[in-house]
């Protein structure tokens, strides 16, 4: 977790996420989206590219203007952002109620994040969900793990 936490970055970097993943990708819809300062913008974005979350190509040349889309590694972080949307709007973090929905375009049911077994596809609840070492896993990791 550290690790995936060190190369997102801050708030302001979930906050991009979340808004290139509306689709948002100049310059100036994120600075109004965010009112994050122009230094940190633009150091946001250098680290999300940097770090291959974030891809920046040339859509002007006179003046020359560039627009930021997510790549696939990206992409992969929309769970991370509806997961924290779906806590906020459960515990009210915003003060504001729940000011949007996950819904399924096809039937307009109303979607959630699930814990799901890759080789039988059912949901499995939290209660039954628990943690072991992986491939990775270092001597620190087996001890808190209780594996080591």
């Amino acid at each position: 977790m550290a690790g995936a936490l060190e190369v997102i970055g801050d708030r302001w970097a979930l906050l991009l996420i979340r808004d290139l993943s509306f689709g948002m990708g100049r310059y100036d819809e994120l600075r109004a989206s965010t009112n994050i300062p122009p230094a940190t913008l633009a150091a946001r974005l250098k680290h999300l590219v940097e770090t291959g979350i974030v891809e920046r190509t040339r859509y002007q040349e006179r003046p020359p203007r560039d627009e930021y889309r997510l790549t696939d590694k990206g992409r992969d972080l929309w769970k991370v952002t509806l997961s924290l949307r779906e806590w906020g709007d459960r515990w009210d973090a915003s003060g504001f109620g729940v000011p949007m929905e996950t819904v399924d375009l096809k039937t307009g049911h109303s979607l959630h994040l699930a814990l799901v077994d890759d080789e039988t596809g059912e949901v499995v609840p939290f209660e039954r969900a628990t943690l072991r070492p992986g491939p990775g896993a270092d001597d620190t990791v087996r001890r808190l793990l209780g594996s080591g």
